[in-house]
């Protein structure tokens, strides 16, 4: 199974099975490009490796950070991995450049982002890519129901359910995105057949969006 994985990886399969997903929900639904969300999430990384840093919140213990890139409603469409202990600041570049794959944005895209991305150097990196910035000011309390920031916090509760990236015990980086490529394809097909539970009818249609 390892062995047919890395051959998976080589080849581009995860990554291009993604954006099948993707190209399948921006089809029927449509992907809201006007409106992204970026924040980033700490997981456990217990077995160390290339994406593995003392985490500052988990005393210290091994952690992988994600940055995650979602559009509008909330749908996966990039994960910049990284060690712990790097800040989420620092991964927004890496993180908007994956726009590339979804070009062109509409006009006024912007991006939604909290506290923690309030600097300057942020700031510089979205004028320099063409888009606005919603940055929640540091200091000031703001619930994480104000704006429209809140879907990526519910898309990275998502990818926690798959415990490979809770608890993640793979030390290379190309095994790590693989495994993050595929969670963001299942969660995007769950989000595809919710959506169109409501504005779709066929044959095989359950009775409930309720995915199990």
């Amino acid at each position: 199974m390892r062995r047919r994985r890395d051959e998976w990886i080589r080849l581009g399969v995860w990554d291009r099975l993604k954006l099948a997903c993707l190209d399948a929900y921006d089809q029927m639904i449509g992907l809201d490009l006007a409106d992204l969300c970026v924040d980033g999430c700490t997981t456990k990384a217990v077995c160390g490796g290339e994406c593995a840093g003392r985490s500052p919140v988990d005393r210290g213990k091994g952690g992988l950070k994600r940055s995650q890139l979602t559009e509008g409603a909330g749908v996966p469409l990039a994960t910049v991995s990284a060690p712990a202990n790097i800040r989420d600041d620092a991964l927004l570049p890496a993180t908007v450049d994956a726009l590339k794959d979804f070009t062109p944005l509409p006009v006024q895209a912007t991006v939604h982002l909290d506290a923690g991305y309030d600097y300057r150097p942020c700031r510089e990196t979205l004028d320099e890519r063409g888009l606005l910035g919603e940055i929640a000011h540091r200091g000031e309390p703001a619930p994480i129901q104000v704006g429209r920031r809140w879907v990526v916090e519910r898309t990275n509760a998502w990818l926690n359910d798959f415990g490979k990236l809770r608890r993640c015990t793979e030390r290379r980086r190309d095994c790590i995105d693989a495994y993050l490529a595929l969670a963001a394809a299942i969660v995007t097909i769950r989000a595809l057949l919710r959506a169109a539970w409501y504005r779709y009818r066929w044959n095989t249609r359950p009775r409930s969006p309720r995915i199990r």
